[in-house]
């Protein structure tokens, strides 16, 4: 695990990860304050909640896919994959270390929120608290299970295109999946398109993954029959990353 050990001492020295963590653990408690929140006493919490999970999916889009696609290009451009390629360490393990070492950093993401949602935000009454603690637990997953793959992607796509073009795909496919597909399907609806229909089944619905409508209605935790069916189709998305990170990913600059 070198290289693993090795990436994680250079994101640590980048200290960039700082700056998520103040957006992901101080921000949900200074944006409410100055929203209209303040205005009604019953909104902080929710409002709370709402911040803590978007602040989350911003860290992770923009930090996280940008720190990958920056470690995927620096590997194949500084010689420092082909280096590890001549100790033993093939490609696909180059690709697995570095990406177990931004998911140590990734990881504390949804952990955080659901603890802030937890310990900040939780509803009074005893039975809305348990319901609330199970969707932030279920929702830390999916939410990890929707971000780790694209993590994977943007690293692959920059080691071969360079890192501007796997933090677009990455960011754009995550910004696609949590809000296009809802648009392409009121699109797809009004005009009774059938091909815009079978985009919108094709398509990733990362929106699976986001807690924020569930925690503001308080809607509840999905039901644990249907939960396992979340965790499928989102472990699928993961086996189509995993393929086509493989097949993108390279260790040197040429072919």
């Amino acid at each position: 695990m070198r290289l693993y050990r090795l990436t994680t001492a250079t994101l640590f020295q980048w200290k960039s990860w700082v700056i998520s963590l103040v957006v992901v653990g101080i921000f949900p408690f200074i944006l409410p304050q100055v929203s209209y929140a303040t205005e009604n006493p019953a909104l902080y919490k929710p409002a709370i909640a709402q911040t803590t999970w978007a602040m989350a999916l911003l860290s992770a889009i923009f930090w996280g896919f940008f720190t990958a696609a920056k470690l995927g290009e620096n590997n194949a451009k500084s010689g420092v994959g082909e280096y590890f390629l001549t100790t033993g360490i093939s490609s696909t393990r180059q690709l697995v270390e570095m990406w177990l070492s931004l998911v140590t950093f990734l990881a504390p993401l949804p952990l955080i929120s659901a603890a802030i949602c937890i310990f900040a935000a939780s509803p009074s009454q005893a039975d809305e608290r348990g319901m609330w603690i199970a969707t932030n637990l279920q929702y830390s997953l999916l939410f990890f299970l929707a971000i780790a793959p694209l993590a994977a992607l943007a690293m692959s796509v920059a080691s071969r295109f360079g890192a501007i073009s796997g933090f677009v795909t990455s960011a754009g496919m995550a910004i696609y999946g949590l809000y296009g597909v809802g648009y392409l399907k009121l699109l797809a609806n009004l005009e009774g398109n059938a091909l815009l229909k079978w985009i919108w089944a094709a398509s990733p619905h990362y929106h699976f993954a986001d807690p924020t409508e569930r925690l503001r209605y308080k809607l509840g935790a999905v039901a644990w029959d249907k939960f396992p069916l979340l965790i499928a189709y989102f472990g699928g998305i993961l086996l189509v990353h995993i393929a086509l990170s493989r097949l993108i990913f390279r260790v040197r600059t040429t072919a």
